[in-house]
């Protein structure tokens, strides 16, 4: 192997480590925000709690398509490491217009609540579930425009092994997040619409 090839194999590698830290960050950030909600949800202050504000069918709705999403982005990465460029970009552009529509319905829902006054200054479990699914929301938002640019880079470059390893990390933070939301969808949502 040449010094360059060597060189561009180590940096491949140190990439690799640094979005494996970076991803430890964000479970701490995550486990924090759980932590915090757990602990506030019933600070309501005279307000309403979860069971009287979440819609559990909206939210299955939202669920499905993170979780379809997830599913072809498994496909797209499959597709890539195959050297099918065309399938590949199908798959990706299939994620990002499911992530849209996702993130699409958490604002949706957002915009509903505050329009019906329960914004995050109203109690501490608004406060709390609005700092939660909002942080979730904004790394959909990093997630989406981070595969447009895979898109463009793919479409222009090819499934080069560079092209399957940056997809790697994608997915794997794409995924990630689909983890996030069961336990968002399970402690938020779920327990908060029985208890």
């Amino acid at each position: 192997m040449t010094s360059h090839a060597a060189h561009i194999k180590e940096k491949a590698a140190n990439a690799t480590l640094g979005f494996w830290l970076y991803l430890m960050t964000d479970i701490m950030i995550f486990a924090s925000l759980f932590a915090t909600f757990v602990i506030l949800r019933d600070g309501t202050n005279g307000g309403p709690s979860g069971q009287e504000l979440f819609n559990l069918e909206f939210v299955m709705a939202e669920t499905f398509l993170l979780l379809v999403s997830s599913f072809t982005c498994g496909l797209a990465y499959l597709a890539i490491k195959h050297g099918q460029k065309r399938r590949t970009l199908v798959l990706l552009g299939t994620t990002i217009t499911l992530g849209i529509g996702f993130l699409s319905l958490e604002l949706y829902e957002f915009g509903e609540l505050y329009l019906a006054g329960h914004d995050w200054t109203h109690s501490a479990f608004l406060s709390a579930f609005f700092t939660l699914v909002g942080t979730h929301g904004l790394h959909i938002l990093i997630g989406i425009i981070w595969a447009i640019a895979l898109g463009d880079y793919i479409s222009k470059r090819g499934t080069t092994p560079d092209a399957v390893r940056k997809f790697s990390l994608f997915a794997l933070f794409w995924h990630f997040l689909d983890l996030v939301w069961i336990f968002i969808f399970t402690v938020v949502y779920l327990l908060g619409a029985i208890s």
